[in-house]
């Protein structure tokens, strides 16, 4: 293939492509071989999977519509962008699910041999929307990319009809890589490696890719292609990567870097499964996966582990939150590491499986019986969830805790690119487990306190001379011995919360973005929101508007200095994907500077509403 050179190139700073189509139509592949293209170009990118949550909805309703969103750009970007600049339609089902999120005149690429009469009347037409001058506010090309596809595989033996239909994601992704001069090497590798049992599915594809490609060359469909010219990030060396995938590799780094064997004991669940799936590849690392029967299993295991000396790690969501309830709580009153992972979707109960929400934080804070608090994490993007891991890691081994790790279902399998980091800068967890007793007279105290952070001794069972135990029931000070003296138990409840309180002042203070210095208007948030936020933020300073920003990745305890920070403004803008989690905490420590956004639509928040939100707080106050 060959760069086109009949048609003028535009050159664009920045788009957003949406790929839509059945839960069978290969919209997720075709979108991330999009994305692997876009990234091996040099853009910079951020993508938006969105899935149903059947396996198989009925073909051609609107409840089984799949898309993946990509925004790629020239320069640095946040979000997976707000509204398609083309939406890739495949058939009239996905076309209507979307067509509400297309400005006038974006793009519109349609399947058009599946607007059939049944199609079309299946999702609620009256009449056929290619035709029946509905769709003039937008670019529309009608494009028969089924039968185009079957025609090009026509000559390949062994090949069905179904399966050479099966290819159109293939067809169309060659089409858009013409269109977008995007590399191909890659996908014809990736294309090779995964069909490599079957080699004649292989060839179908790259031949549909390829007709694909050659389709744009050749038709008179698009006046123009497009170029995105390669985004000035800092030098290094970068590869794309999921939220859920930097996460798995951040625990395997700080595996790596504690000199402690890693162990993940998970139960699959949306969508958090992909890190049980990622680190179950990594055996030569001397990982060790447990798939249990349930959740209460899997965190029993990982706990168990934790006392054998293992970097343990359990992971699930948010219903399987509420089954490990118990063994975290095991994992407090022991003052064992253990990294909880939950990678958060919306609920309540089963909920929507595979939408985002950020409802699980006060779970995380609370949903424990007894006075039982730990730390709190939340990482900002999906690169951040390595660094994130890392840092759970580190405040678990080296205050004998249980961490929560806040990801969600948007960080989870989103991308973006990420810098490889060096690894001689990656923070020394290595872990001194005791060798010999601590007590009097040759005896050994299994809660005898650390005096910098609290933090009792991580003895190994089966050390010489280290023999205890460890339960559930409360322990006396420094032998661990069971107690249920009045005056022991208020001294070790409150000694573990000390143990918790002292963390702030081992994390970076609330760093704010104050450009002018005289904003009266803050926006703070958690977790996922960060792209949005900052994205918004720079719309609003972009218009003139004065405005501060800050994020909070330790959501528990709290940096140190945020009481500080938060009387710094006259208002406290808290957007968060829930009804107020983050600010009924924060009014603990500013209760009339706080005001909320909250909307709980299965979707991050796009940046055009938040900017509006920003301004009209920065309006009222001038008010």
């Amino acid at each position: 293939m060959t760069k086109p050179t009949a048609r003028q190139t535009k050159q664009l700073d920045r788009v957003i492509i949406r790929f839509a189509g059945d839960s069978g139509d290969g919209m997720q592949l075709a979108g991330d071989r999009f994305t692997g293209e876009t990234a091996e170009f040099g853009n910079d990118l951020s993508t938006l999977p969105n899935y149903p949550a059947e396996i198989r909805a009925p073909a051609g309703t609107l409840p089984g519509v799949s898309s993946f969103q990509l925004h790629f750009a020239d320069h640095d970007i946040l979000t997976p962008g707000d509204a398609p600049d083309v939406l890739v339609a495949m058939n009239p089902a996905a076309l209507k699910a979307n067509l509400s999120d297309l400005p006038s005149g974006a793009d519109i690429i349609v399947d058009s041999d599946e607007f059939t009469r049944r199609n079309v009347s299946k999702v609620g037409y009256a009449d056929n929307p290619l035709t029946d001058g509905s769709l003039t506010d937008w670019r529309v090309h009608a494009i028969p990319l089924t039968s185009m596809t079957v025609a090009a595989l026509a000559e390949f033996t062994g090949i069905s009809r179904k399966e050479a239909g099966r290819s159109t994601n293939m067809f169309v992704l060659g089409l858009l890589s013409w269109l977008y001069h995007r590399p191909t090497e890659q996908t014809i590798s990736f294309l090779r490696r995964k069909f490599a049992r079957r080699p004649e599915i292989a060839d179908a594809n790259i031949a549909a890719f390829h007709a694909g490609w050659n389709f744009g060359e050749t038709s008179e469909t698009f006046s123009y292609t497009y170029e995105v010219k390669p985004a000035a990030l800092p030098g290094g060396q970068y590869r794309n990567i999921s939220g859920n995938q930097a996460l798995s590799w951040g625990l395997l780094a700080a595996a790596e870097i504690s000199d402690r064997p890693l162990f993940l004991g998970s139960y699959p669940i949306t969508p958090a499964s992909d890190v049980l799936h990622e680190l179950s590849r990594h055996k030569r690392f001397g990982v060790r996966t447990f798939q249990a029967e349930d959740e209460i299993a899997a965190a029993g295991a990982a706990l168990g582990a934790s006392f054998g000396g293992a970097l343990a790690v359990t992971c699930t969501s948010g219903p399987g939150m509420a089954l490990k309830s118990e063994v975290i709580g095991l994992a407090v009153t022991t003052e064992l590491p253990l990294i909880v992972v939950d990678v958060q979707r919306a609920g309540p109960s089963t909920g929507m499986p595979t939408k985002t929400e950020q409802a699980d934080l006060l779970m995380a804070m609370f949903g424990r019986n007894g006075e039982s608090p730990l730390p709190v994490l939340a990482p900002a993007g999906p690169a951040d969830c390595f660094d994130m891991a890392i840092e759970a890691a580190r405040i678990a081994t080296r205050y004998r805790t249980p961490v929560i790790l806040l990801s969600d279902a948007y960080l989870a399998g989103s991308s973006e690119p990420w810098r490889l980091p060096d690894p001689a800068g990656l923070p020394d967890l290595r872990v001194e487990h005791p060798q010999e007793p601590n007590g009097e007279n040759g005896s050994f105290l299994p809660f005898l306190r650390d005096p910098q952070t609290l933090a009792r001794p991580w003895a190994v069972p089966g050390t010489p001379g280290l023999e205890h135990r460890i339960g559930g029931l409360e322990k006396a000070a420094e032998t661990g011995a069971i107690s249920y003296d009045p005056q022991n138990h208020d001294a070790m409840v409150r000694m573990r919360a000390t143990r918790i309180e002292r963390i702030a002042e081992d994390i970076e203070p609330l760093a704010v973005d104050d450009p002018t210095g005289d904003a009266r208007v803050l926006v703070l948030g958690w977790g996922s929101t960060y792209g949005a936020i900052t994205a918004a933020v720079r719309r609003v300073r972009a218009t003139g508007g004065r405005i501060a920003q800050a994020h909070l990745r330790h959501v528990h305890p709290l940096p140190a200095n945020t009481r500080h920070v938060l009387h710094q403004y006259d208002q406290v803008l808290v957007p968060e994907i829930n009804l107020g989690q983050l600010r009924l905490l924060l009014s603990a420590l500013s209760p009339d500077r706080l005001t909320g956004y909250h909307k709980l639509r299965g979707l991050p928040f796009k940046a055009e509403e938040l900017a509006g939100v920003i301004q009209d707080v920065i309006d009222e106050l001038r008010d």
